[in-house]
């Protein structure tokens, strides 16, 4: 089979897939514990169908139970064997969703799918929906012409952090196996422009309590010698930043080397920074996004203005998420950050750090065979060489991936890109970008069985 082939077969097939993709996220599979989980066990059940239909003789829908003694959930494992001395390729992606957020930010109703211009709007549509129908795509476009063993793994709880990913693995270890795993979760440079991404941050988050009376009492009678505990969490949580917007805890990796460069003025409008919003840290701004930590603020709990009255409040709490750089120990960034939190509580107040998810950073190796293979597939179906990249956030089983399989090749590729807004309101995919992606794998699947 040519090149030519599998770009013709891949457009005739692209239909199709474009359909499955909208069936499946119809599909409210959100995998947070407030939502109704009969909606992971249909999406489990239809992208099992789909796999059957795309060649695979063994398809279940499995689960374990974690540490905690809860079932996980339902995930999909299915599998073809490899032709005598060709390899095994295992195929990763989710098809749980982030939950679809404030309704009033969606243009159209998140779980159906909407076309406006080029894009395919709804939630998973491209996290990571559209990384399935990768796969089950280049799966149909080479059909029996496949060459390699192919292993598909889609996991129903990456959006909760994956919590019995590592159970799972040391369960069906050897069902699992593979030469090369290629993990469809992640972005592209840009629309036109494939990226191959050779850096994953790290995980570190945790809750912080601050309390300054044992209950709340008048703000006329006593505000003056008495901070509010809203205020006093404020300035713990800027200690956070220096000046220029860095991260200032003490004992964190960074590294300001950066391969590609990120024009500022991209970044601003991939990210809708406001006019007059200053960027925040320093150095290339493709560091502070992939090699440098970073920490947010991503929940608050206080008094609402709503419902707010002339009282000193006695007590706040904060969750923060600290993205760690590659190389960082994810336990010694965890207790610089508490021990940060704990130092420089302000006015002595009392504060308490619990612990919550961590994740290890990632580095891939830059020339591996697999990854030669992948920059070929790639530059082929966009015809522009793609961009190593790193990325921003955080995907935390890769790491066990690694451990467990530390002779696989790993890949990590996607179908996202800068506007495809995952995990906010108006999700979407490029619709000719999923058709490359399609193609992509494709082609990296016949290299890998030498037969392109």
């Amino acid at each position: 089979m040519t090149i030519e082939d599998l770009s013709t077969r891949t457009a005739a097939e692209f239909p199709r897939i474009r359909r499955d993709l909208e069936s499946l996220v119809r599909i409210p599979s959100v995998s947070a514990p407030a939502f109704d989980p009969q909606h992971l066990e249909d999406s489990a059940a239809a992208v099992a169908e789909l796999l059957r239909g795309a060649g695979l003789p063994e398809v279940d829908v499995v689960r374990v139970t974690g540490a905690d003694g809860r079932a996980g959930a339902p995930a999909v494992l299915a599998h073809r064997p490899a032709p005598a001395g060709a390899p095994t390729v295992l195929l990763y992606a989710h098809h749980d969703v982030q939950p679809p957020g404030d309704p009033a930010g969606w243009t159209s109703p998140p779980f159906e799918p909407t076309q406006r211009g080029e894009r395919l709007y709804g939630r998973g549509a491209a996290d990571d929906k559209a990384g399935i129908m990768a796969h089950v795509g280049a799966l149909r476009v080479l059909g029996d012409e496949l060459g390699v063993g192919v292993t598909v793994f889609s996991e129903g709880e990456e959006e909760i952090g994956s919590p019995t990913f590592r159970t799972f693995l040391e369960t069906y270890r050897d069902r699992l196996a593979a030469d090369v795993i290629v993990v469809a979760d992640s972005s592209n440079w840009k629309v036109g422009g494939p990226g191959l991404t050779t850096s994953l941050r790290g995980l570190v988050d945790c809750t912080v309590d601050l309390a300054v009376l044992d209950h709340a009492v008048h703000s006329g009678m006593y505000g003056g010698p008495v901070l509010d505990a809203v205020t006093l969490l404020s300035r713990l949580i800027a200690t956070l930043h220096d000046d220029a917007g860095d991260v200032a805890v003490a004992g964190l990796v960074a590294d300001d080397h950066a391969a590609v460069d990120y024009p500022e003025e991209d970044l601003r409008a991939d990210v809708g920074v406001l006019d007059g919003v200053r960027l925040a840290g320093s150095g290339p701004l493709a560091a502070r996004l992939w090699t440098k930590p970073a920490i947010s603020v991503i929940g608050l709990d206080a008094t609402s203005v709503d419902h707010a009255s002339n009282t000193i409040i006695p007590a706040a709490r904060a969750k923060l998420s600290m993205r760690i750089a590659p190389g960082q120990d994810p336990a010694a960034a965890e207790r610089a950050l508490h021990d940060h939190l704990r130092e420089h509580a302000p006015f002595g107040a009392r504060v308490t750090v619990t612990a919550g998810e961590t994740g290890q950073a990632f580095q891939a190796p830059e020339d591996s065979a697999a990854m030669q293979s992948a920059r070929w597939a790639f530059a082929t179906a966009w015809g522009t060489v793609p961009v190593d990249l790193g990325v921003g956030g955080s995907i935390p089983f890769i790491a066990d991936l690694a451990e467990v399989y530390p002779e696989a090749a790993i890949l990590v590729t996607g179908v996202e890109d800068p506007d495809s807004r995952a995990h906010s309101e108006d999700e979407s995919v490029h619709l000719g970008e999923l058709q490359k992606v399609v193609l992509a794998e494709a082609l990296l699947l016949s290299r890998l069985a030498d037969r392109l």
